[in-house]
């Protein structure tokens, strides 16, 4: 039954297998995998069918009404999202302005500085691994009960992208410790072989190369900050606002807030405005992927 021989040529004295008669694909592995493709072909079309109908639906209500006229509950046909849309940027921006920094200076200490054998490290790293897997509602909560009671933040910007920016932390932070974990370091040695300090090594060296993998990281972190909508419901976030945002202080609504407004509404009209909402949400998170892949691709090295 296939013993192993030694084969002939340059690469003598290499065992080689022979192949068993009648082998092949085993029937499990065929039936397996034709059970993969056809949940993937379910998903897509099932998909497809939903972009579809999100599209139908949106099509008479994407026009400039939608992006320049503020919410207006009774006369549907002039009712735009110009208020959650520019919630949103305000919200997403200040995220990112809390998030990004605090979550790459984690990455730098845990990746390049901190001691794997020191008790509180290891601890550090466990929490961060079991808070991106904590569901939204509990930051929620959190932001609730401390951001928006304790520190008597209120419902505000403030409130709610610090929220968000605890939301996707985690993420954050493992995205940009891979990043970094992926310079080889062969690049530390010769910088610190040339006389370079660490932090020098870091900041001329390291981050420099992992760009790309950070900002790819950061990018989808943030996508899917700009879809939460349990959390900022729970903290009140308001649903029919006319105005727009003036500064961190300012009540606001975001598009998935306004979205589940329009949704709940009786009226038939507000279907299509719910739609062409999702589809300018849509819009802004392929956007935001898009870029972080050509970010990915145009920047990416290979070591």
């Amino acid at each position: 039954m296939g013993t192993p021989v030694l084969g002939k040529g340059p690469q003598a004295g290499v065992p080689e297998v022979r192949r068993l008669k009648g082998g092949g694909t085993p029937l499990r592995e065929r039936l397996f995998q034709l059970s993969l493709w056809t949940s993937l072909a379910v998903g897509v079309v099932f998909l497809g069918c939903l972009l579809v109908y999100v599209v139908a639906e949106a099509w008479p209500r994407l026009n400039p009404r939608i992006l320049t006229n503020f919410p207006d509950i009774i006369d549907p046909s002039q009712a735009g999202a110009q208020s959650a849309i520019m919630g949103t940027i305000w919200v997403i921006a200040f995220t990112a302005l809390y998030c990004l920094p605090v979550g790459i200076l984690t990455a730098i200490y845990l990746e390049e500085y901190a001691d794997p054998e020191r008790w509180w490290n290891r601890a550090i790293e466990i929490n961060i691994q079991n808070l991106a897997a904590v569901p939204s509602i509990v930051y929620g909560i959190l932001g609730l009960g401390i951001i928006s009671r304790g520190l008597g933040f209120g419902q505000t910007v403030l409130t709610a992208s610090l929220t968000l920016s605890l939301l996707v932390l985690p993420t954050v932070i493992i995205a940009v410790r891979e990043a970094i974990r992926a310079v080889p370091a062969s690049i530390r040695e010769a910088s610190l072989a040339l006389g370079a300090t660490q932090w020098q090594t870091i900041w001329r060296q390291v981050l420099p190369a992992a760009v790309p993998g950070m900002a790819t990281g950061s990018i989808l972190a943030l996508s899917r900050a700009i879809g939460e909508a349990a959390p900022l419901l729970l903290l009140g976030g308001l649903t029919f606002i006319t105005f727009n945002p003036t500064g961190p202080d300012s009540a606001f609504t975001v598009l998935p807030i306004q979205i589940f407004n329009w949704i709940s509404q009786s009226r038939a009209e507000f279907v299509s405005l719910a739609a062409a909402a999702i589809v300018i949400l849509l819009v802004t998170l392929l956007v935001m992927n898009s870029l972080a892949i050509w970010l990915r691709n145009r920047y990416s090295h290979r070591w």
